[in-house]
């Protein structure tokens, strides 16, 4: 059963939403120089920190320390590194959640599938968009409708696409995790199905449930209740958890759970979901030891880190996360969705409070 946050604890609801979206810019830029699954494993990651002298890492990044290094990394890595960050990066893993709150602002909770690809088509630029997103746009500017703008030519719909896009779900309906994942799904069927869908909802009712959960592991079991226990995406959550629940280490656990998924892609949902759920256990209601290994888990690096930081800033709210993955925010993010870029975080997040107050 949902559990309504009231109204009357304004001020909690504030900060914790504000921690929300710190989080999930901040986690993002920690993983945004090495987002690229397929070369930066878990052993590169923690090569490159070991090089940098950066373990244990409780910052951004460090700069590389050889040639090869800096050749690796994302191109954009020399604005988000350590001692260059001034304001966020623009991200694709950002954008939709600015996206998200433009929908609700625009349409309010009775939004359809069809306003959301409205949306995209208005605000979001087609070369801004990746996999299953960039599927369903094409699908969308070509004249097809939801659900066939999920299903035609799309060989990503179980990505981490619609992952990616839950969190303001999860931030409007506080300690109202169904209600957040019925958001979601309505969101995520444009450009996904199946465990693709089952992520977003999960994410979304894992964003949820931080806001009421007395200990993240509270906050990882409700979000399963959301989505079916016989999907694979369940199964391999259920997994990390038990390994967890087993004492097993957290490398050991992601050994044993990268086993299992082989195969499946770096950008896939499921991977990726362990790896989030793992940073999430494994760091304990700790901000910077959440985002920190949940991006050394590797795969798809920002896109973890973000929802896990966005996870942690909730369940400890703006005020506690550590100023050095605050202040180089600049409460400044860049956007590539038209008319927000530049944006002020803090208003974003004012925005956001505003919305979750019409839904409890």
């Amino acid at each position: 059963m949902d559990t309504h946050v009231g109204t009357d604890v304004g001020t909690e609801l504030d900060d914790r939403i504000l921690g929300g979206w710190l989080g999930r810019i901040a986690g993002n830029m920690l993983g945004k120089p090495v987002e690229q699954g397929d070369h930066w494993t878990r052993e590169r990651i923690d090569g490159y920190l070991t090089r940098a002298a950066a373990l244990p890492l409780t910052d951004y990044l460090p700069e590389p320390v050889s040639e090869s290094d800096g050749f690796a990394l994302r191109p954009e890595w020399r604005s988000c590194v350590r001692g260059r960050i001034h304001g966020s990066c623009r991200d694709d893993d950002v954008d939709y959640a600015i996206l998200g709150l433009d929908l609700l602002e625009t349409h309010g909770f009775g939004f359809t599938t069809e306003q959301v690809g409205e949306l995209w088509l208005l605000r979001l630029p087609y070369l801004q968009t990746f996999t299953a997103e960039r599927a369903a746009y094409r699908n969308l500017a070509n004249g097809l409708k939801p659900p066939l703008t999920a299903t035609y030519d799309n060989p990503y719909q179980e990505w981490i696409g619609a992952l990616i896009r839950a969190d303001v779900f999860g931030w409007t309906c506080p300690g109202a995790p169904r209600r957040a994942a019925s958001l979601a799904r309505r969101d995520a069927v444009l450009s996904h199905s199946g465990n693709g869908v089952y992520g977003a909802m999960w994410a979304a009712a894992l964003v949820s449930a931080a806001f009421t959960a007395p200990t993240v592991r509270a906050a990882v079991d409700t979000a399963l209740t959301v989505i079916p226990a016989s999907s694979r995406l369940a199964r391999t959550v259920r997994r990390v958890i038990s390994l967890h629940d087993s004492r097993l280490g957290w490398e050991d656990t992601l050994d044993a759970v990268q086993e299992e998924t082989a195969g499946l892609n770096w950008i896939h949902a499921i991977p990726n979901a362990a790896v989030i759920t793992a940073g999430l256990l494994y760091g304990d209601g700790d901000f910077t030891r959440t985002i920190a290994l949940t991006v050394r888990g590797g795969l798809d690096t920002d896109s973890n880190g973000a929802t896990a930081g966005s996870v942690a800033g909730v369940l400890c709210g703006a005020a506690a996360i550590p100023p050095q993955w605050k202040e180089p925010l600049e409460d400044t993010v860049r956007s590539a969705v038209f008319g927000f870029d530049g944006a002020r975080i803090s208003e974003l997040a004012e925005r956001t409070v505003l919305l979750a107050a019409q839904n409890t």
